[in-house]
Formats: structure tokens, C-alpha cells, sequence
């Protein structure tokens, strides 16, 4: 199983390196911006590495949203990081689920979400997946709980979108982990990425403050629970760098050794 975390974008095979990562995943824009990703100088390496390399769209993308004012620039944005994102190889590119406005029908956003996959594909398309990720906060998310989460996918699931898993978000959303892949997997059919993180805050509580996977309110063996049910990579998104990062991955490692040695 590859285990990896979220890094700086400067050098993220050096990143990669100090925590004995088989993945990293990072930002190739300002995560709160709106400028368009630059090309890399480092794009053959990455292209060239053993190290798996996820992207993560800017947190502002919302291409749910009624208000044309994002949504329209939310839909070319995924699409000009998802190119450059396949432009150094990597295998996906996250982006956040997104959320309607508070008295705006939620029919709305799903079907927006079909809209800009459906512009992305008339545009030549994403080039690698899009991960679409559950969100930990909003009434009126997308993502958030898996009610919601049906309906989007009724609406994208002919697109080609997979499905990227956050521990922390689940669990301040209101989902339990216990069963929760299973429970994934039966609306989406699939988990392409994990991301793999305790909470600060408790269940329900809609804050999406990630935690080192042995601190946090959640009980460390629910994250190694679904992380063995999905069967699919992990990112931790932790605090501390280097030092706490390597300290979950190694975690992870232990926790999974016999299992990967008995497979």
C-alpha cells in the first residue's frame, strides 16, 4: 500500500525523502488564489519518479455554487490544474465537493457539478482523474453526508471522477468510520485515495482541523479500519512536518506490516 502526505510544493521529492513517503501530495497554486498553475521546472522529475504524486485544487474552486461569479471561474480553474497536474504525471488531482448558498436548492449543485465535468469534457477533458473529496463542513454541501453524496453521484457518476475519502472530514461531518467504506463504495462504486487524518474537534462538529493520527478525538484504529477496507493510497494531511508526518506514516506502516506481508 503507498503511503505518503501532503508537502510544500517547492521540492516535494526531497519532501517525499524526509518522510520515507511513497506519495506526495501538494499545491500548484496559491491553495486561497485563483491564478492559473505555472509550468514546473521540475516537471521530468516528477514525470520520472517512483513517488506516486497527487494534486490538490485551490480550496476557493466551488463549481457547485449558483453564484456565476465562482462558478465559471471555479470550472476553468479545476480544468487548468487538473492539465497541469497531468502535465508531471500525477494520478489525481483532489478538489473539495463544494456547496450551494444557504436557500439555494441543493438540486442546483449537483447538477452544476455535471455541468462543468460535462464543459471539461467538450474542452478535450481533465487528463488524469478528478478525485472529488467529502467535506467536513456546510448545510448545504455536496459532500459532506452521504445522502448528499448520492445525489451528486447520480449526477457525475457517468463522468469519469473518482473518489478521494478524508478520515477527519467524515467523522466532523457526522459520518461514523465504522462501516463507512462500505457504505462509500455501495453510491460510488469506488475509493481511489485516502486521506488519512484525526480530528481536533468531535464528531458532528462540522470543523475540519486535522489532528496527528494518534492525538485527535478519533480512535487511531477506525483511521487504520478504513484505510484496510478501501485498499486504496494514503495521504496524511497532519501536522508537525517532516517529524509528524513521519510519525503517522510509520504508524500506518506498522499497523498494516502483517497484513501486506500476509497478502
Amino acid at each position: 500500500m503507498r503511503i505518503g502526505a501532503h508537502v510544500d510544493p517547492t521540492d516535494p521529492l526531497t519532501e517525499a525523502t524526509a518522510r520515507a513517503a511513497d506519495a506526495v501530495q501538494f499545491f500548484l497554486a496559491d491553495p486561497q488564489g485563483w491564478k492559473a498553475p505555472q509550468p514546473r521546472e521540475d516537471a521530468e522529475r516528477l514525470r520520472a519518479t517512483g513517488i506516486d504524486i497527487y494534486v490538490h485544487a485551490p480550496y476557493v474552486v466551488n463549481v457547485a455554487t449558483g453564484n456565476n461569479r465562482i462558478r465559471i471561474p471555479s470550472r476553468k480553474l479545476l480544468l487548468a490544474h487538473a492539465r497541469a497536474a497531468a502535465a508531471i504525471g500525477a494520478k489525481g488531482l483532489v478538489v473539495h465537493g463544494g456547496h450551494v448558498n444557504a436557500g439555494d436548492d441543493p438540486a442546483t449543485g449537483f447538477d452544476n457539478w455535471r455541468k462543468a465535468l460535462a464543459y471539461a469534457a467538450e474542452s478535450g477533458g481533465f487528463g488524469l482523474p478528478v478525485l472529488i473529496e467529502n467535506t467536513a463542513g456546510g448545510e448545504n454541501a455536496c459532500a459532506r453526508r452521504l445522502d448528499a453524496l448520492a445525489r451528486l453521484w447520480d449526477a457525475v457518476g457517468d463522468h469519469e471522477v473518482g473518489f478521494c475519502l478524508d478520515t477527519c472530514h467524515a467523522h466532523a461531518g457526522g459520518e461514523e468510520l465504522l462501516g463507512l467504506v462500505d457504505r462509500v463504495k455501495a453510491i460510488t462504486g469506488r475509493i481511489d485515495l485516502v486521506h488519512a487524518n484525526n480530528s481536533k474537534d468531535g464528531f458532528g462538529s462540522g470543523r475540519d482541523r486535522h489532528d496527528n493520527l494518534r492525538g485527535g478525538t478519533i480512535d487511531p484504529e477506525l483511521v487504520v479500519a478504513v484505510i484496510r477496507a478501501a485498499g486504496a493510497p494514503v495521504i496524511v494531511e497532519t501536522p508537525g512536518g517532516a517529524e509528524g508526518q513521519s510519525g503517522d506514516i510509520a504508524f500506518l506502516r506498522g499497523q498494516l506490516a502483517g497484513e501486506t506481508s500476509a497478502a
